[in-house]
Formats: structure tokens, C-alpha cells, sequence
């Protein structure tokens, strides 16, 4: 077997772990709200964490394809450029407009992620691909946890200063900026580059709930039209007019997009909580009086939602028939828990709310991306992960220009979680709703389908008592 997959994957791989081992992380709010940057609460909250958001909106579309027809390296080395622009402007620069600049070209490399997670790719063979997601994927996540574990030790045990946090995530955002430079350039890409074609991701699929193609009216996993089996090879707008296509047919399957639906909106609500739980423990337990264990605490919410992540694989549900009830009632778990971080003004109890927070999301999303996954080519899977982050932003630019930023209500942070507690509420009660009629029609269903199998089995009987030459077929009469 070949192995030209190994030398791309450890060079992303060792690129991922040193972009995600940040150990200022978890002290951010901390640090901009601390002595060296000196910046109040309502400057943080309402004036520069809203711009990332908005940066991430604007930049998201046309890094998609930019990092398509760029061929997914030169963006790879933007983003760690972006990554080192980030943080030296944290170390050195002062005042708001000059963190409101910091959180631009962070928005800028959070946008041009996908070219770290779409390059692999364009470079191994679709028998690889799942070895390869699982390995890039798997190690941002111990890159994080490792980065949030070494900034809580050297806080609480070394008495490390939060400036020297900073310093040292530079340092490793300046080793993580040399990995790219060596890796292989592609030759093709998805959308508008090609060499013979594009390799249908068959191999990194697991088998589809065969009750799940009921609810497709196209099988998603089948080429469709000349342009998919010649590949994109025209400009920028027969690319967009693919993609439009492409759109209408994966967006047609019920279940795609009911996955999809609660992707959107789920992950709006989640970047709002996970951007603003800072502020929310500051405010419940200020770092200038007592000693904060943020670090400890997104270790934990990150290995915890990486194992029931891993643990998907091993659950035996039939989400065909019961997906919209599991989102609903792991949808209130998160309503609940953010709940509990708003009203239940304990540090530790907030702490113990946002793990189980952040563990309830990592197992949704994954069932999520499964689910979508399973019956689309690679092609539109890029597809529809770009759409679906697409609209969280848009959601999220919303809720934030109305519930965050100075120029709208700029409502104090316990408001806020109060409101992010009830969008996931509103989210639970809507597939509820979905649930419930779901498991409503396949009843009736099922019940129709018994009475004609019933109907079909009498009609034999008594075709057969009478002599009769012709049977009734059992599967003409269910239809």
C-alpha cells in the first residue's frame, strides 16, 4: 500500500497542534480586562469581541473559494501568518481599535480553516481519507487541551504573568508558520481544478440508515449532470452555477436538512456562549481578587466533548427515526445548562454548566456531520459544511448587532446568557415539534403498510381457497 499520505498528514498534523497549543486562551478576558492592556468589561464585551464575528461573516464565502482555486497551500500559509499577526498585535499593541484590528485578522484565520481541513484531500488517495480526517482532527483537539493545561499550570504553579501566556502562544504560532512551507504543493482541487477527475468520497463514508435514503428523493451519492463528471473546469461562474445546483440537489433530502436546520443554529448559539463565557466568569469571579482555573476547565470541556465525540461510533440509535427527538432533548440539556451559568452566580457550578455545555455540542455536531455526510460526495460535502457555517455566521452576526454590540441593546453579559438560554430552548421546542410529527407519520405509516400486507395476505387466501390461477404480489399491493 502506498504510503505518500504519511509525509502531508504529519506536516499538517504538527502544523495544527503548535496553531491550536494557545495558553492564553482560556485568559484572555483576563488579560484584556488586566493591568497590561487595561480595558473595561463593556470595551471587551460590546466593542472588539463583536468584530470577530463580523470579520469571520464577510471573509467566509470568498476564502472558500479563493482557497479552492489558490489550491489550498497559499492559504494555509495565510492563515499562519494571520495566526502571528494576531497575537504579536496582542503583546505589543494598546487601546480598543488596536484589538478590534487583533480580532479582524483572527476572524481572518478562523475563516481560512477550511483550507487546513479540505487540503489532505487534494494530496492522498479516497481510501486515506478517514485515517487522515481523524488524525488532523484529533490533534487540534490535544493541541488545545495541552495549550489550556500548560497556561492553567503555569498560572496557578509557576505564577507565570498572562503577558508571558501571550508570549508563548506567539512562539508556538511562529513554529506552526513553518510546517506549511513543506508541503507538497496539489495539483487539483475540488471545484476548479481537476486532473482526470475528482475521487468520489466513497471510502471515508460509513454505510448510510438504509430508513434515511426513505426520506432523500435524490441519492446524493450519485454524480449528477455533465459538469460533475468533467469536472469544474470553466471560470468562476460556471463554478457558481454548479454550486447553485449542487445546492438545490443536496438541500432537497428532508433529513439533510433538518441536520442541517439544527448545525445552523446550534452553532450560531454555540460560538455566542463559548465567546462570552470569559466575561461571565470574570464578572462571577473577578481574576484581580481570586485565582481563576479557565485553563483546567476548557481542558476538560474539550477531552470530555473529544471522547463523546469518539464514542458516536459506538452508539447504536436508529437517528433515521429518532434524530429530531435526541436533538431535541440534548438541545434542552444545552438550554438548560447556560441556564444555570446565568442564574446560578457560582464559579464553580458555571464551570461544571459549560463542560457539559461544550460535551453536549461535540456529540451533537459529530451525529450532525455523520449523518450529512453519509450520503455526499466529498465535493458536496464541502458544499454544504461551507452553507451551514455560512448561515451560523449570519444568525450570529444578528443576535450580536442586536443583543451584544454598543451600536445595538449592548445589554450587560447575565442578560445575554439569559437570551442564548432560551434561543437554545426555542431550538429544543422546534424539533420537538419536528420529532413528534415524524414519529406521528411513520406510525401512520407502518400502520397503513400492516393493513395492506393484511389486505394482501386475505386476498391470497382466499384466491387460493377459490382455485385460482393468479397471486397477488405483496409488494405491488404495499404500493
Amino acid at each position: 500500500m502506498s504510503k505518500t499520505w504519511i509525509y502531508p498528514t504529519v506536516l499538517l498534523c504538527i502544523y495544527g497542534f503548535f496553531s491550536s497549543l494557545r495558553p492564553s486562551e482560556p485568559f484572555l478576558t483576563a488579560f484584556l480586562m488586566g493591568p497590561d492592556k487595561n480595558l473595561t468589561e463593556r470595551e471587551v464585551v460590546n466593542e472588539i469581541y463583536p468584530v470577530w464575528t463580523y470579520s469571520y461573516l464577510v471573509l467566509l464565502f470568498p476564502v472558500f473559494l479563493a482557497t479552492d482555486y489558490l489550491r489550498y497551500k497559499p492559504v494555509l500559509l495565510i492563515q499562519a501568518a494571520s495566526y502571528i499577526i494576531t497575537y504579536a498585535m496582542l503583546v505589543k499593541a494598546q487601546g480598543v481599535l488596536a484589538m478590534q484590528l487583533l480580532e479582524f485578522f483572527f476572524g481572518m484565520a478562523t475563516a481560512t480553516e477550511i483550507a487546513y481541513y479540505s487540503y489532505i484531500y487534494s494530496v492522498v488517495e479516497p481510501a486515506n481519507y478517514q485515517k487522515v480526517t481523524g488524525f488532523c482532527r484529533s490533534v487540534t483537539l490535544l493541541g488545545s487541551a495541552v495549550g489550556s493545561m500548560v497556561g492553567q499550570i503555569l498560572v496557578s504553579v509557576g505564577q507565570v504573568s498572562l503577558l508571558t501566556l501571550s508570549i508563548i502562544t506567539l512562539s508556538s504560532s511562529c513554529l506552526a508558520f513553518l510546517a506549511p512551507w513543506f508541503l507538497p504543493m496539489p495539483s487539483k482541487s475540488l471545484f476548479f481544478h481537476h486532473g482526470e477527475s475528482v475521487p468520489q468520497d466513497k471510502t471515508a463514508k460509513g454505510p448510510a440508515d438504509k430508513s434515511e435514503d426513505i426520506e432523500c428523493k435524490v441519492p446524493l451519492d450519485v454524480k449528477v449532470g455533465t459538469e460533475e463528471k468533467r469536472g469544474y473546469t470553466g471560470g468562476l461562474v460556471e463554478v457558481l452555477k454548479a454550486l447553485g445546483a449542487d445546492f438545490v440537489t443536496c438541500y432537497s433530502c428532508r433529513t439533510l436538512l433538518a441536520w442541517s436546520v439544527w448545525w445552523a443554529l446550534s452553532t450560531c448559539g454555540y460560538f455566542q456562549v463559548i465567546n462570552y463565557a470569559q466575561p461571565l466568569w470574570e464578572r462571577v469571579m473577578s481574576s484581580k481578587d481570586f485565582v481563576i482555573y479557565n485553563g483546567y476547565v476548557e481542558t476538560i470541556s474539550t477531552l470530555l466533548g473529544a471522547l463523546a465525540a469518539f464514542s458516536v461510533g459506538y452508539v447504536k440509535v436508529s437517528w433515521a427515526v429518532w434524530g429530531e427527538l435526541a436533538l431535541c432533548i440534548f438541545s434542552m440539556v444545552i438550554a438548560v445548562a447556560v441556564y444555570v451559568m446565568d442564574t446560578v452566580r457560582n464559579i464553580w457550578v458555571c464551570y461544571t454548566s459549560y463542560v457539559i455545555f461544550r460535551a453536549s455540542y461535540m456529540l451533537l455536531i459529530t451525529i450532525a456531520t455523520f449523518q450529512i455526510a453519509a450520503n455526499l460526495s466529498m465535493k458536496r460535502y464541502a458544499l454544504v459544511f461551507g452553507v451551514n457555517t455560512f448561515v451560523a455566521l449570519l444568525l450570529q452576526t444578528l443576535l450580536t448587532v442586536i443583543v451584544v454590540d454598543s451600536a445595538g441593546l449592548g445589554l450587560d453579559i447575565f442578560p445575554q446568557f439569559l437570551i442564548y438560554g432560551s434561543y437554545f430552548a426555542a431550538i429544543a421546542v422546534i424539533f420537538l415539534i419536528a420529532g413528534l410529527y415524524k414519529v406521528a407519520t411513520r406510525g401512520r405509516a407502518d400502520a397503513a403498510g400492516t393493513q395492506a400486507d393484511a389486505a394482501g395476505a386475505q386476498t391470497e387466501t382466499e384466491s387460493d381457497s377459490s382455485g385460482g390461477e393468479t397471486l397477488i404480489c405483496k409488494e405491488s399491493s404495499i404500493i
